[in-house]
This record gives structure tokens, C-alpha cells and sequence, in this order.
């Protein structure tokens, strides 16, 4: 059992602690404002709103054919306004637009409408008020609020409060400059989230210039990583997955058992050591990026072992995202039963719901199910992988773990996470559930970006490029392909009418 000692010095307990204060916090009515990270160049919004002119020019043929005045004017102007590539006519023209709509009787105008008013959002996301004074504050707020929550855990576990409290600012400050490049709308529609651009600022610092010895007090990954999976549990709702219908959770469950043990025992046969087989096999078979973070923490491994299955995910999901749709519309393929292959192949929720939306809403939607879905299974997958993990390295030396060994090495943050998701689902009220859930996602993001910013400082190139003369990205890309064919069979089967009644998914 752990003595009160453990329960107060431990990184793994500390993390969990941490992550519950944050909740708590948060549910007690603490609700900082966020700062906002979206932002787009000129010629971005002029690309996006010159993609959305077809849309524009069915929605004014609509409104002229049913006698819609006030509509017509509204999308005339706009569309007047993307042929001169004015920003500010275009954002004002689209919020027109939006606004009018909301008054249309037809349900096809308001629903055109409705997405052609969201090119406003890209247009009147200026980088100036990402660097806004007002902005820059919130982030101040924040930084310094996680600095002294995470410093607590710091004392507590005898670090050199100190050093920390002067290097902690500098690894946020990266943190946060990785969200501003994600939040860009451009890097934002190709699906590259904030993970990869904090990994590699941390790579290019490492590579380059070194990373000065006072700086290493504030790299700790684990910590930041294990207190974010404690928030995610928030997040992870079984009657969301519920919701989601027998046919998303079956796939998710097909894909995740076949795809997990694929790859695994392809890492096998290429002689990938089992931290990276584990890593590889999570992360190809779950949700990419937050299932191989929640299997290191499982299996305690190697941070740059995280980095390089990290960057896999992100590197092939890229190319993945566009190439999917295409083959979706080329092939005929079924709009619903597409969606569905995208939300069981793309390893990023992003990903998944951008490359959806390239096709259509349905196809969006039954991504999302699907992926959620698979989503939902991370707390379970590193609660199993935890327990196995223990007794098959305890088995690998001759011994047969107690059931208090497999408790000391079990990770406690999947304890958390669980009980996070346990409260969330059943014990609170929906509409506080609902209140505090998109604020909880944001918190949780800066602790994963202070990781994948540590990864990146602790980890060398040359460290990455030899790792195991790269037969870890042949398991991954073999794991992926083979994972394509299989969901592609499980999503004609469960979506396409073959054994269930096609979803009703509009």
C-alpha cells in the first residue's frame, strides 16, 4: 500500500493531485479567460473564402429563386468582396450574411448561410490581437498560475525550487509560441496541431544552441504530461460514447484489439524492443498522439522514444488527410461509410474532422463518432497495458508479481484519469459538465504543450535518427497500412448497410 509519504513525493501522485486541484478549481466556479491563439494572414483568408465562392453562388441562385431579397443583397455583396480580395469587406460581407440568414424561413438558405457566415471568423482573426496587450495578460495569468501550482509538486519532491521558478517561464513561453503557430488558419486547415511545433522548437533549441543546465529544473515531461491525462479523464464522457451508437463503439473496439496486436507483432518480427512495439502499437490503434503519451506513462518508458512515435503520427497523418478524401470521391465510396474510415485511420481528432468536412458534413460526423469512440478507450487500454506490462516483465526475470508490486509500479495518473472520468459522467450536473468542458480541454492543452516542449529540449536529433536503424517507423507506416484495409472492410460492414441499417447521420 503507499504511505503517506508516497502519496506526497512521488511525481506519479503529485501529478494526479495537481490535476484534481485543477478541476476543482475550475468546477468552484475559477474560470480564467483564455487567450485566443487563431489567427490568419490576407492571402489566407482570401484562399478560404475563394474555396467558399461555389457555396456563395448556389446560396445566391437559392435566395433569388425563392424571392429572398435580403439574402440575395447579403451574398452578392460577399461574393463582390472575395473577387476584390478586400479582408475587411469579406469579413463583414460574411457576417452579413450569417446574421440575414438566421431570419430565412428555408431550412436549405439557413443551413448554406450558416457556414458561409464563418468565413467572418477567419477574417477578423487578426495576428495583432494575438499579441494584443489584453491577450498577452491572459497569458500572463496563466503562466504564472501553473508556475505555482506546478511548483508546490516541485517542493514536494525536493527539485531546486529556485531554478525552477527562473526556468519555468522560458518553457512556457515556447509552449505558447507552439499554439501560436498552430493557431494559424492555414497550418490549422492541413490538421498540424500545436504538438509538432512544440516538439520541434524544442528540437531546434536542443540541436542548435544546447540547452543550458539551469533550464533542465523546469524540463520535467512526466509531470506536465501525467497532470494533463488526469484533466483529460474530464473530458472522456461513457454516455457521450453511448450516444455514439453500438456501431461506433463496435468498429472502435475491432479496430483497436486487431490493429494493436498487427502492429505489435510486426514490431516483433522487425526486432523493435518492446517500449517502442507498445508505444507504436497504442498509438497507431487508438488516437495517435494522447494514446502513445498515455502507454509511455503506462509502461514508464523512454521520453525519446515518445518523441520519435510522436512525430510518426503527426508526420504521416499530414499527407493521410488529404489523400483519404480524395480516394473517398475517386472510389465512389459512400460519404458516411468514408467518414467512418477516416475516424478509425487518422491518429488526430483535428485531422479527422478536416478531412471529413472535405467531403461532407455526414462524413464528418461519422468520423467523429468513430474516433471518439476509439478515444474513449485510453484510460482502459493503459489501465491493461499497465497490468500486463508489470507481469510480463516480472515473468521475462522468473518472478510472479505480487498484487502490491503491480500496484507500486502501476502509474497512478491512469487512476486519475479514471476517476476524473468517473465523476464527470456520472456524479456531476450535465449543465456544469457542459460549462466547464471546453475551458478544462484548454488547461489541459498547455500542459501537453510544456511536454512536447520538454521532449523536444531533452532530446537530440542523433539520438532519434539512430533508434534502432529505423525499423520503428517500418512497424508504424506496415501497422498504418494494414490498419487502412481493415477499418475500410469495418466501415462498409457497420456503416454501409451490410449488417446494421445505415446510420441516419445528416
Amino acid at each position: 500500500m503507499a504511505n503517506g509519504q508516497s502519496l506526497l513525493k512521488t511525481e506519479d501522485w503529485l501529478a494526479v493531485w495537481l490535476g484534481f486541484l485543477v478541476i476543482i478549481l475550475v468546477l468552484a466556479g475559477v474560470r480564467p479567460q483564455l487567450p485566443s491563439f487563431r489567427w490568419a494572414t490576407d492571402s489566407g483568408v482570401a484562399a478560404s473564402a475563394e474555396e467558399k465562392k461555389p457555396l456563395v453562388d448556389s446560396f445566391i441562385k437559392e435566395a433569388e429563386a425563392k424571392g429572398e431579397a435580403e439574402l440575395l443583397a447579403a451574398g452578392t455583396a460577399l461574393k463582390a468582396a472575395i473577387e476584390k480580395g478586400d479582408r475587411a469587406a469579406i469579413g463583414s460581407a460574411a457576417k452579413q450574411v450569417g446574421d440575414v440568414t438566421k431570419k430565412a424561413k428555408d431550412g436549405g438558405l439557413k443551413k448554406i448561410g450558416g457556414e458561409i457566415g464563418k468565413i467572418s471568423g477567419d477574417a477578423g482573426a487578426l495576428v495583432s490581437k494575438v499579441v494584443s496587450g489584453e491577450n498577452i495578460w491572459r497569458s500572463v495569468i496563466i503562466g504564472v498560475s501553473y508556475l505555482v501550482l506546478s511548483a508546490i509538486g516541485i517542493v514536494l519532491m525536493g527539485g531546486n525550487v529556485g531554478k525552477y521558478v527562473i526556468a519555468f517561464p522560458i518553457v512556457f513561453v515556447l509552449a505558447w509560441l507552439s499554439q501560436f503557430i498552430a493557431g494559424n488558419s492555414t497550418v490549422n486547415y492541413w490538421g498540424l496541431e500545436y504538438v509538432i511545433f512544440a516538439l520541434l522548437i524544442g528540437l531546434i533549441i536542443s540541436n542548435v544552441f544546447g540547452v543550458p543546465a539551469w533550464l533542465m529544473e523546469a524540463v520535467r515531461t512526466e509531470y506536465y504530461i501525467k497532470t494533463g491525462l488526469v484533466i483529460l479523464g474530464a473530458g472522456m464522457l461513457f454516455y457521450e460514447i453511448l450516444q455514439a451508437g453500438a456501431v461506433g463503439i463496435v468498429q472502435a473496439l475491432l479496430v483497436v484489439f486487431v490493429v494493436w496486436y498487427s502492429c505489435w507483432w510486426l514490431a516483433k518480427k522487425l526486432r523493435v524492443d518492446d517500449d517502442f512495439a507498445a508505444m507504436l502499437s497504442t498509438a497507431v490503434s487508438i488516437c495517435g498522439v494522447s494514446a502513445a503519451i498515455a502507454a509511455c506513462g503506462a509502461i514508464q518508458g523512454d521520453k525519446k522514444k515518445l518523441s520519435y512515435v510522436t512525430s510518426l503520427v503527426l508526420i504521416v497523418a499530414a499527407p493521410m488527410m488529404v489523400i483519404m478524401p480524395w480516394m473517398v470521391k475517386a472510389l465512389g465510396i459512400p460519404d458516411i461509410v468514408g467518414g467512418a474510415w477516416l475516424g478509425g485511420t487518422l491518429d488526430t481528432s483535428g485531422s479527422v474532422v478536416a478531412a471529413g468536412a472535405l467531403i461532407s458534413e455526414p462524413a464528418m460526423k461519422a468520423g467523429v463518432i468513430v474516433k471518439f469512440s476509439q478515444n474513449a478507450l485510453i484510460g482502459v487500454a493503459a489501465f491493461i497495458l499497465s497490468v500486463w506490462w508489470t507481469v510480463k516483465k516480472g515473468a521475462e526475470k522468473g518472478e510472479m508479481p505480487s498484487a502490491g508490486v503491480i500496484w507500486e509500479r502501476f502509474p497512478k495518473f491512469v487512476l486519475g484519469f479514471l476517476v476524473a472520468s468517473f465523476v464527470f459522467s456520472f456524479l456531476l450536473d450535465a449543465k456544469l459538465v457542459g460549462d466547464t468542458k471546453s475551458l478544462l480541454a484548454a488547461l489541459r492543452t498547455v500542459w501537453f504543450a510544456l511536454a512536447f516542449t520538454c521532449i523536444g529540449l531533452d532530446t537530440r536529433f542523433t539520438d532519434m535518427v539512430a533508434m534502432e536503424g529505423g525499423r520503428p517507423a517500418v512497424a508504424f507506416l506496415g501497422a498504418q497500412a494494414f490498419n487502412v484495409l481493415w477499418t475500410l472492410l469495418l466501415a462498409y460492414l457497420l456503416f454501409g448497410g451490410v449488417i446494421f441499417p445505415v446510420p441516419d447521420i445528416k
